[in-house]
């Protein structure tokens, strides 16, 4: 069913997640649309002298085989005739799929659009609006509704921005490119089993570059795991009908780990002396252990009652702390990146009347690009802080080397990369 209440969906998929192509298992990003260069450049392989007929018989042959697969894999021909008869590729899911983003932005930066005055004021409106929706899938699954507000508002900005890519094509082509083929082929059967079970035609099958659908951005095989017919007529419609969306991101999120008796976490205050290395993902305690070393609640209350709560300095000690907890790794499992999560977290709080962020960011400091952070990737190993290969992407090996440098530097080891850490690591003239 599609909308019986007043809800702008035009299918404009714009820039939605501002944190950019971060994965959420099992379901990579939400959309964000790039503006490829032309020509877009064709998949590894693909003959580029040649004519375009030489590229789409190739792709007629990758579809032909493509097809025996999905027959073996249950897929009746009349689903497979309908969704693939007109399919076409798409260069702007390749150019999107390679393309790493040279530039980052940082976390305050992000923050500053997620969680405007305007977005929460119309994730209040909309939760007033369907509040009854809401609160059906939050007694149903134990998400509350604002969390589901939060989800709904940054993955299409309320409805108003969930792609429109047709799914068959992204997918199709992704697969044909053949960069991450098995995943892409693995999510076409998914949304051909959706066609086959008539959850949505192909028509209305559109989403992100990347293949997520619907106004919470499901990968197909998440829609196939976790999409609820609330609405009970027969179809899991997580592009039109709003019971059906809210129940859907709930159930994913209960699934994913969610905690009905906890909240996310809290902003904190961290006891003078507290060493930064302790704020780590893998350090895990409960926040009466938390309280006993000095972490205390920004208004001077007890602690919110985490079972299993870690600190989380996304900016480094220059700025705000928080502790997380269960709900805040449920929603990772949503998307995994600390800015997505913390992001969730703080517009749900917000649109639940709570406050914002209270502690200043440290808004002189800039983001490293790309570039930079393979250079100081290259400077950590040079002087034996073992980090991986220099790939321009800050995992857990980055952090941890970067932590040991500091440590030996006297430095606060939050692992937190800046412009003057590497500097340090810039080799003597």
């Amino acid at each position: 069913m599609f909308l019986s209440r007043s809800l702008s969906v035009p299918l404009a998929c714009t820039a939605l997640w501002l944190a950019g192509c971060a994965s959420r298992p099992p379901a990579p990003p939400s959309p964000g649309e790039l503006t490829p260069p032309q020509p877009a450049p064709m998949p590894s392989g693909t003959p580029q002298e040649g004519s375009a007929a030489s590229t789409e018989q190739r792709f007629a042959e990758w579809l032909a085989r493509f097809r025996e697969s999905a027959r073996a894999a249950g897929i009746d021909d009349a689903t497979l005739d309908d969704a693939l008869a007109g399919v076409r590729l798409h260069p702007r899911a390749i150019v999107a799929d390679r393309s790493q983003p040279e530039f980052t932005r940082t976390l305050w930066d992000y923050l500053d659009t997620a969680v405007s005055p305007q977005r929460v004021a119309t994730g209040q409106q909309k939760l007033a609006a369907w509040r009854e929706e809401a609160e059906v899938a939050a007694a149903r699954y134990g998400v509350p509704a604002p969390v589901l507000m939060a989800v709904w508002g940054i993955e299409s900005n309320y409805g108003r921005n969930h792609g429109d890519v047709p799914v068959i094509d992204a997918l199709a082509t992704l697969g044909f490119e053949g960069r991450r083929e098995a995943w892409a082929k693995g999510e076409l059967i998914a949304a051909l089993r959706i066609l086959q079970n008539k959850d949505i035609d192909r028509a209305h099958m559109v989403g992100s570059w990347a293949g997520a659908m619907g106004q919470t951005q499901f990968m197909p095989s998440s829609f196939l795991a976790y999409a609820v017919d609330a609405d009970g007529d027969g179809r899991r419609d997580i592009w039109g009908s709003m019971p059906d969306v809210l129940a859907s991101t709930a159930h994913y999120l209960a699934r994913a780990g969610w905690q009905a008796q906890e909240p996310w976490g809290a902003e904190v205050r961290l006891p003078a002396g507290f060493d930064p290395a302790r704020a780590d993902a893998g350090l895990r305690q409960s926040a009466a252990q938390w309280a006993a070393e000095g972490v205390s609640a920004m208004d001077g209350g007890p602690l919110p009652p985490l079972a299993d709560a870690a600190v989380l300095l996304p900016a480094g000690v220059r700025g705000p702390a928080f502790l997380v907890g269960r709900n805040y790794r449920a929603q990772l499992r949503y998307n995994n990146a600390t800015s997505y999560a913390l992001t969730v977290a703080l517009l749900s709080q917000r649109i639940a009347g709570g406050p914002g962020v209270r502690a200043p960011w440290p808004r002189d400091q800039r983001a490293l690009n790309r570039g930079e952070i393979q250079a100081l990737q290259a400077g950590l190993n040079r002087l034996g802080f073992e980090s991986g290969p220099p790939d321009g992407q800050f995992g857990p090996a980055t952090r941890q080397a970067l932590r040991a440098f500091q440590r030996e530097q006297g430095l606060p080891a939050d692992g937190h990369p800046t412009p003057e850490l590497l500097q340090r690591l810039q080799p003597a003239p």
